[in-house]
Parts: C-alpha cells; sequence; structure tokens
C-alpha cells in the first residue's frame, strides 16, 4: 500500500495526476479580471479590504462534490481539501465514496493510499465498503484483491467479518471459476472465524461443485444441509442442483428433484428454477418435453419469462422445427413479451440455414419496426445466407448502405463476403468489395488474398492482380512465394515488364519499412 508522509497523512494524490494540474473548487472565488473601473475610485482615502472567511464545508456537502466530480483527482482534491479543514474528521460515508471513486476509475494506487490512511482513523467503518471493493475487482478480474479486500475488514473494521461479508466474497471467487481459491478461502474462513455456514454460503458450494462437474460432492453438501437446522435447502438450492443435473443429461434424476422439491418439501418453483428444466431438456434434443414442462409451468400460476420462452425456441430451431419455433415466438408477443436482438437473431439464424434468407430479412424490418436494435451478428447471419444462395448483389448493396445508416460492421462482415466470392470464382465483384475494404479500412485475410491474387492470375487478368496487389502492398500486405511467382509468370507471358519492376520496388520499399 502506498505510504502516507508524516508530515501531513491526510493529503492523498491520483498517481496519474500531473504536477502542474489546478482543479478550481466551485467553492473558490473567482479572481477579479483586471480592467476599467464602472464606478469612480477613490482619491484620498483607500478602502481596506478584508478576506472573506472561507465557507466550511460540511459532510454531505464534501460527499455531493465528490460524487459529482468527473474526473477522480478532483474528488480526492475534495477529499483532502475538507480534511486540512479545523475540526473536520472524515467518516464513513466520506471514505465509502472516495473509495467507489477511485475503484470505479481504476486508480488502485491512490485507493491503496486511502486505505491505509484508514488504519490511522479512529471513526467507525462499516464492512459495506470493502464489500462494494470487492465487488470492482472481481469485474477487473483481481481476484487476488478481492480476498485482500476481505481480510482488510477486521483490522480496519475491528470487528470479524459478517456471513454476508464471506458468502460475497465466496460467491465472486466461484463466479469467476477461481476453484482453488475459493476453496482455500472457504477452509480458512471456517478456521479463523469458526464459521457454521448459513444456507447462502451451502448453495455457493453446491454452485462451486456444479460449476466443476462434481454432482457426487454437491449432492453431498446438500445432504448435510437437510441435517442442519439452520440451513435447510431452499429454491436456490434445487434451482442450482437441477440446472446442474440437466447439464450433464440427467434429466431423470432432475425430474425426481423437482418433484421432491414440489411435493415433499412444498417449495413452489420460480421461472428459474422452470428454464434450467427447459433448457437442458431442449438442449438434450427432448424439446417435445420441454414443451409440456412449460405448459405444466402455465397451469400451475407461473408466467413464462422471455429465457424460458428464447429457452424452447432454440429448442425447436436445433432440432430444424421453424414452424414451431416460429409459434413459440407468437406466443411469447401475445404474451406481451418483446423478442430481445438475441431471440430474433436465433430465429433469423436458422431461417438462413435453411435457405429461407426472405422470412429472415422480413424478421429484420419487423427488429426495426418495433425498435429493436439488430447488431453485427444479426446482419452477419444475414450476409451469410444471401451469400449461400448466391444472392451477392443484395450482400454488396448491403455492405454498401449499413455504414450510411449508422450501422458500423467489422472486417469479418466483409470477409464472409469476399470470402464466398472467391469460392465462387465471382472475381470482379471480389476486386470491387476488395477495394471498398481499403477505402473504408478493413483488410483482408492473408490467405484470401492471396487466393484472390492467384484466382485473377489464372483468368487471364494479371493487370487487374497487379492493381490489387499495389493496394495491398500500400497497408503492408506481402504474398507468398507461391503468389508472388504465380503474378510474375502471368504479367511476363504477357509481355508486360513495366508493373514487374513497379512492383518489385513497391515490394522492396514495403521490407525496407
Amino acid at each position: 500500500m502506498k505510504a502516507v508522509s508524516s508530515k501531513s497523512r491526510h493529503l492523498l494524490s491520483v498517481e496519474s495526476l500531473p504536477s502542474s494540474a489546478h482543479f478550481i473548487s466551485p467553492l473558490q472565488p473567482l479572481k477579479a479580471v483586471p480592467g476599467r473601473a464602472d464606478t469612480p475610485t477613490e482619491s484620498t482615502n483607500t478602502q481596506r479590504e478584508f478576506p472573506r472567511k472561507s465557507k466550511y464545508i460540511s459532510h454531505e456537502s464534501a460527499i455531493d462534490l465528490m460524487r459529482r466530480a468527473i474526473r477522480p483527482e478532483h474528488a480526492l482534491e475534495t477529499f483532502n481539501k475538507v480534511s486540512a479543514q479545523k475540526g473536520f474528521q472524515h467518516n464513513n460515508s466520506t471514505y465509502a465514496v472516495i473509495l467507489h471513486k477511485l475503484a470505479q476509475c481504476k486508480k488502485y494506487q491512490s485507493l491503496d493510499g486511502v486505505l491505509h490512511q484508514m488504519t490511522y482513523e479512529t471513526c467507525k467503518f462499516h464492512e459495506g465498503i470493502f464489500l462494494n471493493l470487492m465487488k470492482h475487482f472481481s469485474k477487473a478480474s483481481m481476484h487476488e484483491k478481492v480476498l485482500e479486500m476481505f481480510y482488510s475488514i477486521l483490522p480496519i473494521v475491528r470487528s470479524k467479518p459478517s456471513k454476508e461479508a464471506i458468502s460475497t466474497c465466496l460467491n465472486l471467487l466461484v463466479d469467476a471459476n477461481k476453484t482453488d481459491l475459493a476453496r482455500t478461502f472457504l477452509v480458512s474462513a471456517r478456521k479463523d472465524f469458526n464459521l457454521d455456514p448459513n444456507t447462502c454460503i451451502f448453495n455457493i458450494m453446491v454452485k462451486h461443485h456444479c460449476k466443476k462437474g462434481d454432482l457426487e460432492s454437491a449432492l453431498d453438501v446438500m445432504k448435510e444441509m437437510k441435517k442442519s437446522e439452520l440451513s435447510f435447502p431452499d429454491l436456490v438450492t434445487y434451482s442450482t442442483l437441477i440446472d446442474g443435473l440437466c447439464s450433464h443429461k440427467r434429466f431423470e434424476d432432475a425430474i425426481d428433484m423437482f418433484e421432491e422439491m414440489v411435493s415433499k418439501h412444498k417449495i413452489v418453483p420460480d421461472a428459474l428454477t422452470y428454464n434450467a428444466l427447459i433448457t437442458g431438456f431442449s438442449r438434450g434434443g427432448k424439446t417435445d418435453r420441454a414443451r409440456k414442462i412449460m405448459e405444466f409451468m402455465k397451469k400451475n400460476g407461473c408466467n413464462p419469462n422471455l429465457f424460458n420462452y428464447s429457452s424452447l425456441l432454440n429448442g425447436f430451431c436445433r432440432d430444424g422445427r421453424l414452424e414451431e419455433a416460429k409459434e413459440v415466438m407468437n406466443e411469447m408477443k401475445a404474451a406481451g413479451l418483446k423478442p430481445d436482438t438475441v431471440t430474433y437473431t436465433t430465429m433469423i439464424n436458422f431461417l438462413c440455414r435453411a435457405s429461407r434468407t426472405n422470412e429472415a430479412i422480413e424478421l429484420l424490418r419487423e427488429m426495426k419496426e418495433k425498435e429493436c436494435r439488430a447488431d453485427e451478428v444479426t446482419f452477419n447471419v444475414i450476409l451469410g445466407g444471401l451469400c449461400r444462395e448466391y444472392r451477392y448483389n443484395e450482400a454488396l448493396n448491403m455492405l454498401e448502405r449499413l455504414p450510411n445508416d449508422g450501422i458500423y460492421l467489422s472486417k469479418a462482415s466483409y470477409r464472409i463476403v469476399l470470402n464466398s466470392l472467391c469460392k465462387e470464382g465471382e472475381l470482379e465483384k471480389a476486386v470491387d468489395l476488395l477495394s471498398l475494404m481499403l477505402h473504408r479500412g478493413f483488410w483482408p485475410h492473408f490467405g484470401t488474398s492471396n487466393e484472390l491474387l492467384v484466382s485473377l492470375c489464372e483468368a487471364g487478368k494479371a493487370n487487374d492482380a497487379a492493381e490489387l496487389l499495389f493496394g495491398l502492398l500500400g497497408v503492408g500486405f506481402k504474398p507468398d512465394p507461391v503468389t508472388w511467382s504465380k503474378l510474375i509468370d502471368s504479367i511476363c507471358r504477357e509481355r508486360k515488364l513495366l508493373p514487374v519492376f513497379l512492383l518489385l520496388d513497391k515490394l522492396l520499399l514495403v521490407e525496407e519499412s
């Protein structure tokens, strides 16, 4: 952690702040601008002026200023400024705000400095500060820092971490698939804090084993829960295990567990529990069974949500039963639910694969009407569908038009069409598209470029190949020896040696650079 100066432990700095930077606080009076006075000046006596007493900044005002600060160094400057006020002591709230701001802006060195300063404070801190920091570090994939924040609770808050803190830390590690860290942490927590796991902690352990694929250990944890008076399995426990069983195609075991939950323990399933079953059966090629589960769900008063319908729709699409998939989408709309981009793209993808691209384009129009924004994946699927049906002019028009409509594609979109054109020998269209790509700053795949150059040579279009190579050399492309040999041979056979020398000069320049 960053050491705090003994001269003034209150003053901290952001590591990226240049020494010349200056923040004008909204609480500081602006300096007067020199200019002509509007009132007559005193000729004999000068008026004595006393400096204004600066306004005292309260905790509430400091918190508001730090929250509204756009740059983290401005927030830290406010934090330092108020601490210099006579009688002002930072509290849990001011520390919570500055730490949140620094973590949000990834100013970790300064954050360590603030944490170090907290060890000298006498005010009472709450562990919520550290729970928030754990989440920030987990999001940044800094899992060792997640543990460091947990172990900072005892020395700074001056009390043992609560079960909520233990659950939060354990859950973040499990969600990040840091199973070794999670196991080590749990053993340490049980030893250091005499941890008696509650239902929440047991549920995280069940999730941990299910993620590893160790279902027997997960079931053993459930047995341990049933023996405990304080941590009986709840809806989360059963839902996690049902999902794990379905993921490993143990469908009958999943149904047995569902029936045990409902019939024996009277636990009412929710949409998430049903979704584990619907998704599992759909992915396992048992879509009719998944449909029956959804009907059972409706009869028992649980309305399917967007994820339930999407899972069933995916199952029918994978089975090639597109009409039934369309029926599911219509049911979804009739229930007042709006299909999202992923749902539309799934349906569009399978329609294109079934050579029903016109229907896919109709769905794309519907998305626009419903103000559901299609993403790059959606357009790539459509482009692929058009190319498979040899509708190259429509695909090229789409690539030409979309940027004008505010839709910007990546090089992958252009490559889908270019690869198809080269494969089918549509050389003129391929050259035009490659020129468009270079103009828009997209480079073609190395193999595709060589393939196109060779194809042009074999088609007796050596001049076109030479012009294209000039453009490619300008973006750092170097043809492989086979392509180069083929091109030189074609040009020489056509008795056009000047382009050969020009190409050699260009290639040498590329090599030197």
